[in-house]
């Protein structure tokens, strides 16, 4: 299975700095459009891999987050995933430069109805 859509993405970022008694900070809100995709591909009667995530890049910065696994059929209504996820984004623009990048292993449980 493939799929495609779109996410809205609400940040609310604040960047703020402290040292020797001075701070600063800037703060930022605002609805950043993500492109939603999904890839499902069965391996048998009871697994599946999954690839799914947001993501989207413009010259301003960008933002990406992205899920790998196998997702295993235990019930007729659940099942359980496990796998690799990447969380990227930040901003390059003429007041902040700044990313992060958190790498992890995930695991959940799903309920469909």
């Amino acid at each position: 299975m493939l799929g495609f859509g779109v996410t809205a993405k609400v940040r609310d970022a604040v960047i703020r700095l402290e040292s020797n008694g001075l701070s600063a900070e800037k703060t930022d809100l605002g609805v950043v459009p993500l492109i939603n995709f999904k890839f499902e591909r069965r391996l048998g009667n009871r697994a599946t891999f999954l690839l799914e995530g947001d993501a989207l890049a413009a010259p301003q910065g960008r933002a990406e987050d992205v899920f790998a696994g196998i997702v295993v059929d235990t019930g007729r209504h659940w099942s359980i995933k496990a796998g690799y996820r990447f969380l990227e984004g930040g901003a390059d623009n003429d007041e902040v430069y700044t990313f992060a990048a958190v790498h992890y292993v995930a695991a959940g449980v799903v309920f469909r109805f």
